[in-house]
Protein backbone atom coordinates (compact mmCIF):
# COMPACT_ATOMS: atom_id res chain seq x y z
CA UNK A 1 0.00 0.00 0.00
CA UNK A 2 1.28 3.47 -0.75
CA UNK A 3 -0.01 6.88 0.20
CA UNK A 4 0.55 10.02 -1.80
CA UNK A 5 0.04 13.52 -0.48
CA UNK A 6 -0.89 16.00 -3.17
CA UNK A 7 -0.59 19.76 -3.12
CA UNK A 8 -3.13 21.52 -0.93
CA UNK A 9 -6.56 21.27 -2.50
CA UNK A 10 -8.06 24.06 -0.41
CA UNK A 11 -6.73 26.65 2.00
CA UNK A 12 -6.63 24.23 4.96
CA UNK A 13 -7.04 20.71 3.55
CA UNK A 14 -4.68 18.19 2.02
CA UNK A 15 -5.87 15.35 -0.18
CA UNK A 16 -4.39 11.91 0.48
CA UNK A 17 -4.85 9.08 -1.97
CA UNK A 18 -4.12 5.45 -1.21
CA UNK A 19 -3.19 2.72 -3.63
CA UNK A 20 -3.86 -0.76 -2.30
CA UNK A 21 -4.11 -4.16 -3.93
CA UNK A 22 -7.60 -4.62 -5.36
CA UNK A 23 -8.21 -7.64 -3.12
CA UNK A 24 -7.68 -5.43 -0.02
CA UNK A 25 -9.56 -2.31 -1.16
CA UNK A 26 -12.85 -3.17 0.54
CA UNK A 27 -11.15 -3.96 3.87
CA UNK A 28 -9.07 -0.77 3.76
CA UNK A 29 -12.12 1.36 2.97
CA UNK A 30 -14.02 -0.34 5.82
CA UNK A 31 -11.12 0.32 8.25
CA UNK A 32 -10.86 3.97 7.25
CA UNK A 33 -14.63 4.32 7.53
CA UNK A 34 -14.47 2.86 11.03
CA UNK A 35 -11.78 5.33 12.08
CA UNK A 36 -13.73 8.25 10.65
CA UNK A 37 -16.88 7.05 12.43
CA UNK A 38 -15.00 7.29 15.74
CA UNK A 39 -14.84 11.06 15.26
CA UNK A 40 -18.29 11.47 13.75
CA UNK A 41 -17.27 11.70 10.09
CA UNK A 42 -18.54 9.72 7.11
CA UNK A 43 -16.37 8.06 4.50
CA UNK A 44 -17.23 8.31 0.84
CA UNK A 45 -15.57 7.71 -2.48
CA UNK A 46 -14.23 10.86 -4.12
CA UNK A 47 -16.18 10.15 -7.28
CA UNK A 48 -19.51 9.99 -5.45
CA UNK A 49 -21.82 12.81 -6.52
CA UNK A 50 -22.29 14.84 -3.34
CA UNK A 51 -23.47 18.46 -3.18
CA UNK A 52 -21.10 19.49 -0.39
CA UNK A 53 -17.63 18.40 -1.43
CA UNK A 54 -16.29 18.27 2.12
CA UNK A 55 -12.94 16.50 2.37
CA UNK A 56 -11.25 16.23 5.74
CA UNK A 57 -7.56 16.17 6.50
CA UNK A 58 -6.14 13.59 8.89
CA UNK A 59 -5.50 16.33 11.45
CA UNK A 60 -9.11 17.52 11.23
CA UNK A 61 -10.56 14.04 11.46
CA UNK A 62 -8.26 12.97 14.30
CA UNK A 63 -7.14 16.15 16.11
CA UNK A 64 -6.03 14.36 19.27
CA UNK A 65 -4.76 11.16 17.69
CA UNK A 66 -2.09 9.27 19.59
CA UNK A 67 -0.98 5.65 19.31
CA UNK A 68 -2.83 4.87 22.54
CA UNK A 69 -6.06 6.43 21.32
CA UNK A 70 -5.81 4.55 18.05
CA UNK A 71 -5.29 1.33 20.02
CA UNK A 72 -8.30 2.06 22.22
CA UNK A 73 -10.43 2.95 19.21
CA UNK A 74 -9.56 -0.25 17.37
CA UNK A 75 -10.11 -2.36 20.47
CA UNK A 76 -13.46 -0.71 21.13
CA UNK A 77 -14.52 -1.08 17.50
CA UNK A 78 -13.76 -4.81 17.69
CA UNK A 79 -15.77 -5.05 20.92
CA UNK A 80 -13.03 -6.65 22.99
CA UNK A 81 -11.85 -5.83 26.48
CA UNK A 82 -8.36 -4.85 27.51
CA UNK A 83 -8.01 -8.27 29.11
CA UNK A 84 -8.98 -10.05 25.88
CA UNK A 85 -6.51 -7.96 23.87
CA UNK A 86 -3.81 -8.60 26.45
CA UNK A 87 -4.37 -12.35 26.11
CA UNK A 88 -4.08 -12.11 22.31
CA UNK A 89 -0.83 -10.17 22.65
CA UNK A 90 0.56 -12.30 25.47
CA UNK A 91 0.90 -9.41 27.92
CA UNK A 92 -0.79 -8.24 31.11
CA UNK A 93 -4.03 -6.26 31.02
CA UNK A 94 -2.53 -3.29 32.85
CA UNK A 95 0.10 -2.97 30.08
CA UNK A 96 -2.72 -2.48 27.56
CA UNK A 97 -4.25 0.13 29.86
CA UNK A 98 -0.92 1.95 30.20
CA UNK A 99 -0.39 1.95 26.41
CA UNK A 100 -3.89 3.33 25.84
CA UNK A 101 -3.34 6.05 28.44
CA UNK A 102 0.08 6.93 27.04
CA UNK A 103 2.03 6.07 30.19
CA UNK A 104 3.68 3.07 28.50
CA UNK A 105 5.42 3.58 25.17
CA UNK A 106 4.52 1.19 22.37
CA UNK A 107 7.78 -0.23 21.07
CA UNK A 108 8.44 -1.55 17.59
CA UNK A 109 8.08 -5.21 18.55
CA UNK A 110 4.75 -4.58 20.32
CA UNK A 111 3.53 -2.39 17.45
CA UNK A 112 4.21 -5.27 15.06
CA UNK A 113 2.30 -7.71 17.29
CA UNK A 114 -0.66 -5.33 17.50
CA UNK A 115 -0.53 -4.71 13.76
CA UNK A 116 -0.79 -8.43 13.14
CA UNK A 117 -3.79 -8.63 15.49
CA UNK A 118 -5.60 -5.80 13.68
CA UNK A 119 -4.26 -6.51 10.18
CA UNK A 120 -2.74 -3.02 9.93
CA UNK A 121 0.67 -1.49 9.43
CA UNK A 122 2.72 -1.34 12.63
CA UNK A 123 3.20 2.38 11.93
CA UNK A 124 -0.35 2.99 13.17
CA UNK A 125 0.88 2.31 16.71
CA UNK A 126 4.13 4.31 16.66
Amino acid sequence: MSAHTKARTTKELTEIRLKVPARDASRVRHAIGGMLALVGRDARLLDEDVDDEAIYSFEEAFPDSTPGRRLRGLRTREGITQKELAEKLGIRQHHVSEMECGTRKIGLAMAKRMAKTYNLSHRAFL
